[in-house]
């Protein structure tokens, strides 16, 4: 007996395995997102530091021009020293409001990555269980559509085992006929 079912059966376990790759693909995206939002928070905090340096250099630089005005320039010591309290303060000011400004946009990305990942979390939650109930149906159809092949196979045969029946009463029948007309 020829096994009608099994084309059935391959493109039911190919629909399968494509809803499976489809689901696997989105995880790997949702994954891919965050661990990009991952890397843009750990970027805030390399991007900070490398503005702080530059800010801190440059204190350095107009430190290294008050030095220079200090020594060569006779009578502007205490010039320099107020100058260099206020240029001093202001930059304090600066790296104080730079460091507070980075604190609040790190929290803000943090949270909102976060958010990100917990909506994303949900979102693959609720994928995955519809997943399961339409590969639960898609099981019951295949099933189903298995029944119906075998039995529509078992109709089969059956059709043919009494077309074979017939063509054998048919043959005997035949060979009746030029017996007895041959007698």
């Amino acid at each position: 007996m020829v096994d009608y079912t099994q084309p059935v059966k391959a493109t039911f376990e190919l629909q399968r395995k494509s809803l499976e790759q489809g689901q696997d693909a989105l995880e790997q995206t949702v994954d891919l997102q965050k661990r990009v939002g991952e890397a843009a928070v750990d970027s805030l905090g390399t991007s900070e530091s490398v503005q702080r340096s530059a800010v801190e250099f440059n204190q350095d630089i107009v430190n290294s021009l008050l030095d220079a005005v200090e020594a060569n320039i006779p009578g502007t010591e205490d010039t320099v020293v107020e100058l260099r309290d206020s240029i001093d303060e202001q930059y304090e000011t600066l790296l104080d409001n730079h460091e507070e400004l980075f604190a609040n946009l790190t929290e803000e990305v943090e949270g909102g990555v976060d958010s990100i990942d917990e909506l994303s979390e949900e979102y693959l939650d609720v994928l995955k269980e519809q997943l399961d109930m339409m590969l639960d149906a898609h099981e019951e159809l295949e099933d189903q559509s298995v029944e119906a092949v075998d039995e529509i196979a078992e109709q089969v045969d059956e059709i043919a085992e009494q077309a074979e029946e017939i063509q054998s009463q048919v043959q005997e029948a035949s060979e009746q006929a030029v017996d007895s007309v041959e007698a």
